[in-house]
């Protein structure tokens, strides 16, 4: 499984979502790295690491427990973004050692949502891949960048050119979106665990305007699967707070999981 690290401290391993890689938590990167070691994968199929036979929660779950075994880092802190998120719930529910932090988590919802969910993203994907060679002309322009991006973030035009333009080439050129995607929909839903089993503390956080996991539905659900977690809405987010509100984003995932500072200028979410 590919990585990129940076930083000194102990290590904090970051899970990006479906369709991305680990270029999708850079803004929030020397936020985290300054206090932390940062180690961001590749899940399969994404970025530089090739896919599996198989591609789905389960055996992306499989893989990652591997790469954290060999790596030294069965405890290890873990943030998950989107389906990354999913990856670590699942990962505590397997008796993960180290403090969990789910950001707008995929698999809390109910039939009618997940195919709703499949619809969307699927089509979404299909236009990007249409408009590839419109993009860079897209996404230079803050009106265009915010419709290409609107179901993923609440403030599209605040994102540079250059990230825009990386995240949607790589979430229409992910070879295995289709089959994973297609597991979200119609594989098992997210599991939880009794109260008084968690290892460590859990966080899960939503995007209040996340319009891909609608979080107020999936919120209820996941505190009865997992009782032993803390929640937090950050309120002006979309689906992804790490891109929206990096600043504050970062301060959440340190106070959940350790640090030496406060990071610098933290505001309110």
């Amino acid at each position: 499984m590919h990585v990129v690290r940076e930083g000194r401290g102990r290590p904090l391993v970051l899970v990006h979502g479906l369709g991305s890689d680990s270029g999708s938590w850079r803004p929030v990167w020397d936020l985290l790295s300054a206090e932390r070691e940062v180690i961001a994968v590749d899940l399969p199929g994404h970025g530089d690491t090739p896919p599996l036979e198989v591609n789905t929660i389960a055996t992306f779950v499989d893989a990652l427990g591997a790469f954290l075994a060999d790596s030294g880092l069965t405890g290890a802190d873990l943030v998950g973004s989107s389906v990354g998120g999913r990856l670590v719930l699942e990962l505590a529910r397997r008796g993960h050692g180290g403090a969990v932090v789910a950001l707008d988590p995929g698999g809390f919802w109910e039939n009618a949502g997940a195919r709703y969910i499949g619809w969307t993203l699927g089509a979404s994907v299909r236009a990007v891949g249409a408009l590839d060679r419109f993009l860079p002309t897209l996404t230079a322009n803050p009106v265009t960048r915010s419709a290409l991006l609107v179901q993923l973030s609440a403030r599209p035009w605040r994102l540079s050119q250059e990230f825009a333009l990386a995240e949607l080439r790589k979430f229409a050129g992910t070879a295995v979106f289709a089959e994973v995607l297609h597991d979200l929909v119609h594989g098992p839903r997210q599991g939880g665990m009794p109260a008084g089993t968690a290892s460590n503390r859990m966080m899960i956080a939503w995007g209040g305007r996340d319009r891909v996991t609608l979080p107020r539905r999936q919120a209820e659900r996941a505190r009865s699967a997992f009782p032993d977690a803390d929640f937090h809405l950050f309120r002006n987010s979309g689906h992804f707070p790490l891109w929206d509100i990096p600043v504050a984003t970062a301060e959440l995932i340190l106070s959940a999981t350790g640090r030496s500072a406060t990071v610098p200028g933290v505001a309110h979410a």
